[in-house]
């Protein structure tokens, strides 16, 4: 007995490029990472994911997460640039100079503006200026890091956890390339006010000056963005966005050997996606994408989305597109016109590079007695299909 739970319709999308064009591998470039997400802010189209899903330790990429935190307090009213967060002993030895790792190098016992905290955080990789925002906000880093977490899921983290505020090793932090980049883009678009501070070269703080980590940052290629991060267990990653020809990208990678091959592989693959891929328009705004059926309705049901669905294709061989739309089966009437009903996917060989809400165009009825009881038999047979 098998009863389905969601609708799919197969729509074949061939593009008239002007030659016939041989179908290319699932994936169509290659890279020494073991995670890796490539996305076109614009149209979010997915143009390179090897294991995005793998859950793995976030080291510095936490940071990410902590300045979204504290990005989101200040829109909201709650805390300003100029307020002030003293540097506890549990920071100080936790993170700062004593720690040996990435730091600011606090001083015991010191206020320090948030504005600064901030600067050290993303500049500097500070841990200490991580610990002092977390304690000063939430009273702990344990409540802090709930914080984190509550946040992620509110901005569409879906796997994602976090133990702590600098990403140091704990055994409850997890995060994927996918959310990475759902992160990043957040950030970007959400507070552009902030973002200016992930391209700045260098910070001073208590006369010491340390240099950007980014290594893309003085590559001149256009990465205005974002952080790097290294463990044991899961090797060097980085979350990155580029911004040129008209165009901005985001990635999310980890898992290499070494700082020079995270430089080399996050070089390639932002300069392949710009370089390698054209804009193409699927259907205009306003254009009919599909029909479908309404369990008891008088009529079918016209899907539109709420603008133009462009996406982006190979330049140098493009591959046959595929697309799906799903939904909950049966669609029920009546129904509202402009109701969300369904989604829109887009294949390129084997990945899922797109996704599009659909909306019903037309308001749908209850439709006659003898059209709701065709309909409850065709429900029965599928059932028992």
């Amino acid at each position: 007995m098998f009863r389905p739970l969601s609708g799919c319709l197969i729509i074949a999308l061939t593009l008239l490029l002007g030659i016939l064009s041989t179908p290319v591998s699932a994936q169509l470039f290659e890279t020494r990472a073991k995670q890796a997400y490539l996305v076109d802010a614009d149209t979010g189209t997915v143009l390179f994911a090897k294991n995005e899903n793998d859950p793995v330790p976030p080291a510095s990429l936490a940071k990410l997460m902590t300045m979204e935190v504290v990005f989101n307090a200040i829109e909201s009213g709650r805390l300003t640039l100029d307020d002030t967060f003293q540097v506890s002993e549990n920071a100080w030895r936790t993170g700062g100079a004593a720690s040996r790792t990435s730091t600011m190098f606090a001083e015991l016992k010191s206020s320090i503006r948030l504005e600064d905290l901030i600067r050290g955080v993303i500049v500097q990789s500070a841990n200490d200026g991580c610990i002092i925002i977390a304690e000063g906000m939430a009273g702990s880093e344990d409540n802090f890091a709930r914080l984190m977490t509550e946040r992620a899921r509110a901005i569409g983290l879906t796997d994602s956890v976090f133990g702590n505020s600098s990403g140091l090793p704990h055994p409850d932090s997890k995060v994927t390339m996918k959310d990475l980049v759902t992160l990043a883009r957040h950030i970007q678009s959400t507070y552009p006010q902030f973002y200016k501070y992930y391209s700045e070269p260098d910070f001073t703080w208590n006369k010491i000056t340390q240099r950007n980590r980014n290594p893309l940052l003085g590559l001149d290629i256009g990465v205005d963005g974002l952080k790097t991060g290294f463990t044991e267990e899961s090797g060097y990653g980085i979350v990155s966005s580029i911004k040129r020809d008209g165009r901005r990208l985001f990635l999310a990678m980890s898992g290499m050997a070494s700082q020079r091959e995270r430089a080399e592989e996050a070089r390639k693959i932002l300069e392949w996606g710009i370089r390698a891929f054209d804009r193409k328009q699927l259907f205009s705004e306003g254009e009919t994408i599909a029909e479908v059926g309404v369990y008891g309705g008088e009529t079918t049901a016209v899907l539109n989305a709420k603008g133009p669905v462009d996406i982006l294709l190979p330049i140098t061989n493009p591959d046959r597109l595929t697309a799906q739309i799903t939904y909950h089966w049966p669609l029920r009437a009546p129904l509202e016109a402009g109701a969300e009903i369904a989604v829109l996917k887009v294949y390129i060989g084997d990945t899922l590079s797109q996704e599009t809400p659909l909306y019903a165009v037309n308001a749908v009825r209850k439709g006659a007695l003898h059209s709701q009881a065709l309909d409850a038999l065709l429900e029965l047979a599928q059932f028992w299909r």
